[in-house]
């Protein structure tokens, strides 16, 4: 019997040993080295002039239209990832498979692309900014254009995370509680929405942290007008062109901060939600 046990644990993860060595060699190659040579490059300047860098008023102005820009787009993914995850699972329709593939689709199109495809359709002389400007609307070179380059490029991760949680909700729970007379909204609220809540805040986080670091979307329809629609990652790029990578891994830094303080917030919000649906 303790054979059989001892064979038993032994067999739930076959090279352990050697899976982990790889995973963890991998990650330091890929991932943790490069931070750290990062972070050293910021440690470098010391404290006086990596303040300078990073709160001058050039970077600050970019700090304010990305995490604008970012949280709008989160925002936004939000409610329209949520729904098309909803129709993607609650509903069959001509072309359903054709839209699911298409929710991948900014995974697959370099961003530079995209960037271009919202310019073409955006722009004074565009399929939509010829109408939407005389209104007021300025899409292309303006900030609301680079939330929807943001928009664009990271709703996969809030369809992605709530579609195969909302899949898995058992509809039967669903038409009991809808015999005992609850309303749908009482049912979305009371059963739906608390299952699919972790991932739901998953993705949405995702989707920040995506917006706060993209690039070639924005470029083309941003403008890159300093004070106006410049975003981190350019100013990044633009330091690095300019060879001072002391100032872009300080402003690199920053955006690595960002991301951090954004991740940990949704892990502790997963956390108290897991905890609170215990004690309930």
């Amino acid at each position: 019997m303790s054979l059989f046990s001892k064979s038993s644990q032994r067999g739930i993860l076959p090279g352990f040993g050697l899976t982990l060595g790889v995973t963890l060699f991998y990650f330091t190659l890929i991932v943790a080295l490069p931070l750290l040579a990062m972070l050293y490059k910021s440690f470098n300047l010391g404290w006086a002039d990596f303040w300078s860098i990073i709160s001058s008023e050039r970077a600050v102005a970019t700090y304010r239209i990305t995490v604008s820009a970012a949280l709008l787009a989160t925002l936004l993914n939000a409610l329209f990832g949520m729904l098309l995850a909803w129709v993607l699972v609650r509903y069959e329709f001509p072309g359903k498979r054709l839209l699911d593939a298409v929710v991948d689709l900014p995974f697959a199109l370099p961003t530079a692309v995209a960037g271009l495809a919202l310019v073409t359709v955006f722009s004074a002389n565009g399929w939509f900014g010829r109408y939407l400007e005389p209104l007021g609307i300025k899409i292309a070179y303006a900030p609301l254009g680079i939330a929807l380059a943001m928009m664009f490029t990271s709703i996969p991760f809030v369809v992605r995370t709530v579609q195969p949680v909302l899949e898995d909700v058992a509809t039967d729970v669903e038409e009991a509680a809808r015999s005992l007379g609850a309303t749908n909204w009482q049912i979305f609220a009371n059963i739906i929405w608390p299952a699919i809540f972790p991932a739901f805040v998953a993705g949405c986080s995702l989707s920040f942290a995506r917006s706060l670091g993209e690039f070639g979307a924005i470029v083309f329809i941003s403008g890159n007008l300093p004070f106006e629609t410049e975003v981190m990652s350019l100013l990044v790029f633009i330091r690095l062109d300019e060879y001072d990578y002391p100032a872009a891994a300080a402003i690199a830094t920053v955006m690595l901060v960002i991301a951090f303080v954004m991740l940990f917030v949704t892990n502790s919000i997963q956390a108290w939600q897991l905890k609170y649906a215990e004690r309930n």
